[in-house]
């Protein structure tokens, strides 16, 4: 190739410059005998997909690591690079006993760069990228949720204060007292700068991030706090909130605070280890028959308590109204 008057000759890569490059970017190489379908892959793919080292390694045996759900389409995608032109990019999981991995293998498709009947491409550990990808997808999930929620409490927390008000005036300065109670629950659980590392007790936690819901006139006091007096640190504080306003959200919309004679008591008792909180609802409408807790709200308040609690949640539906049990470990309360 002829180059132009002052251009200089791209450099020539030595064997040892390659082998620096591959071993930074942390690039597992493998080549395709499409014939056999095997492949022969380098020492770091063998470590990647926890195999022993062996001079060539059949698609089977590559599969039994392949996950389950992602098997079929990892085979489908193979066999179809050999008529699609271009680059390709297949993200798949595989199983190392209880780890969970995802890999990305790349390379040319419709046989370019076929040396011998040999395809080459690449495998990389693409783990993180998913993590930080479903986390993100999760956090999205969970902020539409929480707009969902607030616009339905702000919704229910208007026909609240409309049943006792007895004029616009009182109703727009007590809307506007419950949506104050509201913004203080969260600067509760999500303190400012420089106010980090306060701790609060449990009793103050579920009695301010109730308040908004508690009658201000007729039916005053319709909603009782009674637990054992203990701090409760930021990181359960959080949980802790997202479980009362998901519970507080649907005793608004479905139980004992939809209506004005519905009344919520809410005790606890120490069982060794843990604590357990009980959410007793009575007064509120009838309930006919058992719900089935499949929705987004039920399964992240869930994750929750599992996760972060050490816990677990139980709903009995009485006929006098919803008993939520939850259950907590007391060090993790703390945290």
């Amino acid at each position: 190739m002829r180059l132009a008057s002052g251009q200089s000759a791209p450099p020539v890569w030595r064997e040892e410059q390659l082998r620096l490059a591959v071993e930074a970017a942390c690039v597992a190489l493998w080549s395709w005998q499409v014939d056999l379908d095997s492949f022969a892959m380098d020492e770091r793919s063998f470590t990647l997909w926890g195999l022993p080292w062996a001079d060539q390694v059949s698609f089977e045996q590559l599969s039994t690591h392949i996950h389950p759900a992602d098997r079929d389409r990892v085979r489908a995608a193979f066999s179809a690079t050999r008529s699609v032109a271009g680059s390709y990019e297949i993200d798949f999981r595989i199983c190392l006993g209880d780890e969970v991995r995802w890999i990305s293998a790349r390379g040319q498709g419709a046989d370019v760069g076929i040396v011998d009947r040999v395809m080459f491409g690449i495998f990389i550990d693409v783990t993180g990228r998913k993590q930080a990808e479903e986390g993100s997808e999760l956090l999205a999930g969970e902020m539409s949720h929480r707009v969902k929620n607030l616009l339905a409490l702000a919704a229910g927390l208007t026909q609240l204060t409309g049943r006792s008000a007895i004029s616009v005036e009182a109703m727009t300065s007590e809307l506007t007292q419950r949506l104050t109670s509201l913004g203080r629950a969260h600067d509760l659980v999500r303190p400012l700068p420089g106010e980090q590392g306060k701790a609060a007790l449990l009793g103050d936690l579920i009695s301010i991030l109730l308040a908004p819901y508690d009658e201000t006139a007729a039916f005053s006091g319709r909603i009782r706090v009674a637990v054992a007096r203990m701090g409760v640190g930021e990181r359960a504080a959080t949980a802790l909130a997202m479980v009362v306003h998901e519970l507080a959200t649907n005793s608004v919309k479905y139980g004992c605070l939809s209506c004005a004679a519905g009344s919520l008591d809410i005790t606890s008792l120490i069982d060794g280890d843990d604590i357990c909180l009980i959410w007793a609802e009575t007064g509120g409408p009838s309930i006919i028959d058992e719900p089935v807790l499949k929705g987004y709200g039920s399964k992240l308040i869930a994750r929750s308590v599992s996760g972060q609690l050490g816990g677990m949640l139980g709903y009995d539906w009485q006929a006098s109204g919803l008993v939520v049990t939850l259950r907590m470990r007391q060090d993790r309360l703390a945290a």
